[in-house]
């Protein structure tokens, strides 16, 4: 028996014909035929149960119920006449003796069809979320990232590793995105900060004497939101190894990854080990992107030498580059259709020409194109679409262009499947946009390549810095993103020289990590680790396009739990006892 319940509403069947069972659930909809008779259908979190009612009493009972109220039902179970073979419980239907009503509900309509919430306006779906999550088919979402935590915890302790839990209120540090802030009541004018991640206190666990550690760590980032980021918090497989090298994080994820993707994902294959290694400039220069989806077999090739004092003064003397697409069937309208797309995407227009069946050049840019010579760059077959893009942000344009147009062209992306690739070799400095000079690319405390030495050496002028490379890895599956990773700078001397190059002294390490530079000078172990993101993977494995789809209970766009009314106001008392003062905000 379960509570209150003999069995759930997806669970009998024929054999279960002649029982007398008690059911509860929400009555999802009522059909009433002639005066005494209804088919009512009853919905737990298993399924449905057809309950047909056959007296007039129970028949006036369920009318003066709205739909989506809770009920219970206590009847016999028999053999359906007609069968409904599309439903697990198809077989059999309810008659009841007693029906109970154990929640009301007060409204006679809802805000949405329940079984089509999906179709409704997202900001209705986020306010009444607790109605949303009703249908099953957003229900399956929140079930399955249940199943896929708990086998990657299983997976990651079979692995030795053990799970710890890291502080929510910590200090701010500069980690790249905007920090929440807590205000300290018991200290005036301090704040906590939620933690961007728990990077610093797992690398203490290391210099703790831990050797494996991992948790499913929830993040705070105040930033805006995408397609596959939420605002505010999100949660990440975080894992961190002692005395470990990149090859030592790689093989874990390598063993992890693939069987939990093949298991739970839409797909069922996954990439197998080892994952394809792509040096972070070549991802550039072949794909357009650090992050490529290796299920689409398109390239990007250099052909700057095309147009070397073209009479076409776009592309004229630039860096230019093109993507070739053979037996490509779109039509000129499909064409500039999904090159507009590209266009809003990546900011850049692009181009086109076509090798028609005759294997002449036709079409868009055709005639400023020697066929000769991009003969020499490109493989031009009948009937192969070229695409061009050229200057500043031909790169980035032909990363979308690769990602738009490979889905639509029939033959070029191997969709069914989970390709896993590292990103490998990223810059450890680079020019920063804004202030013109040295900065860190990506993560500063990444163990820089050759260590010591080739700091040394860009200190003294020998090298530039922007050639040194650090010990830092991306894991990417379909084009996204799962999780930045590295090796650690646990060395005080490298790290005091990382941050020299960028005009940041000793003392400004110890004021910006001091627990963290401390404990490295009590002797560190070489360590390294990875976070691969719960929701982006979850995401990937239920085939969303939106990330909200498999959170719980999400925030919109705009960082607001519309349902809570979150962020909210508070009372002056409350304001008073932070010591904390509301300025008016002037609108720009």
């Amino acid at each position: 028996m379960m509570q209150s319940r003999t069995h759930n509403c997806g669970e009998l069947r024929a054999q279960n014909a002649g029982e007398h069972v008690k059911l509860v659930g929400w009555m999802e909809n009522v059909r009433e035929v002639g005066g005494s008779l209804a088919f009512v259908v009853l919905r737990d979190f298993y399924g449905t149960t057809q309950i047909v009612v056959e007296t007039s009493e129970l028949l006036a009972q369920i009318k003066g119920y709205n739909k989506e109220s809770t009920i219970s039902v206590e009847g016999t179970v028999r053999e359906r006449a007609s069968k409904n073979p599309n439903q697990p419980t198809g077989d059999i239907e309810v008659v009841p003796e007693k029906i109970e009503l154990l929640g009301r509900c007060r409204y006679n309509s809802l805000p949405f069809e329940i079984n089509r919430s999906r179709e409704a306006d997202e900001t209705q779906r986020l306010k009444y979320r607790y109605l949303d999550l009703r249908n099953p088919a957003v229900k399956k979402n929140i079930i399955l990232r249940c199943n896929v935590i708990a086998a990657l915890r299983k997976a990651m302790m079979e692995h030795d590793f053990l799970e710890i839990t890291t502080p929510i209120l910590t200090a701010s540090s500069p980690e790249g995105a905007r920090d929440y802030l807590v205000p300290a009541r018991k200290h005036p004018g301090k704040f906590y900060a939620l933690p961007q991640a728990p990077q610093q206190f797992k690398q203490l666990l290391m210099t703790s004497g831990f050797d494996r550690y991992f948790q499913i760590a929830p993040c705070f980032r105040d930033e805006d939101a995408r397609g596959d980021r939420s605002p505010g918090e999100f949660y990440q497989l975080d894992m961190e190894m002692a005395f470990a090298s990149q090859e030592d994080v790689f093989a874990v994820c390598e063993d992890v990854l693939p069987p939990i993707f093949a298991k739970f994902g839409t797909y069922d294959i996954a990439s197998q080990p080892p994952f394809r290694r792509i040096k972070y400039l070549d991802a550039l220069e072949i794909y357009g992107s650090d992050k490529p989806d290796l299920r689409i077999d398109l390239t990007a090739t250099n052909v700057s030498s095309l147009f070397e004092g073209s009479s076409f003064e776009v592309l004229a003397d630039k860096t230019v580059k093109a993507v070739a697409i053979s037996n490509c069937s779109l039509t000129r309208k499909q064409i500039d259709k999904l090159l507009t797309d590209c266009e809003v995407q990546a900011g850049a227009k692009g181009y086109w020409f076509k090798v028609d069946e005759k294997g002449d050049l036709a079409g868009g840019i055709a005639k400023f194109v020697d066929k000769e010579e991009a003969a020499k760059l490109l493989p031009l077959e009948p009937n192969t679409l070229v695409l061009v893009a050229g200057g500043e942000l031909a790169t980035k344009l032909v990363g979308v262009m690769i990602k738009t147009f490979g889905p639509a062209c029939e033959g070029h992306m191997d969709k069914e499947r989970y390709e896993f690739c590292w990103i490998v070799d990223f810059p450890m400095y680079e020019i920063g946009d804004e202030s013109g000079e040295l900065e860190f690319c990506h993560n500063p405390f990444s163990m820089p390549a050759g260590g010591l030495d080739v700091l040394l050496k860009a200190e003294r002028g020998e090298i530039d810095p922007l050639t040194i490379t650090a010990d830092q890895y991306d894991l990417v599956c379909n084009g996204v993103e799962l999780s930045s990773g590295a090796v650690r700078n646990h060395d005080p001397e490298i790290m005091i020289k990382a941050f020299e190059l960028v005009r940041l002294g000793e003392e400004d390490v110890k004021a910006k990590f001091p627990a963290m530079y401390n404990a490295f000078c009590y002797g560190a172990p070489p360590h390294a680790g990875i976070a691969p993101g719960v929701d982006r993977m979850v995401m990937l494995l239920a085939g969303e396009d939106s990330i909200r789809e498999i959170i719980p209970f999400p925030m919109n766009k705009n960082a607001q739990d519309i349902m809570m009314g979150a962020p909210s106001e508070v009372t002056q008392k409350q304001l008073d006892e932070l010591h904390i003062a509301v300025t008016a905000h002037e609108e720009e």
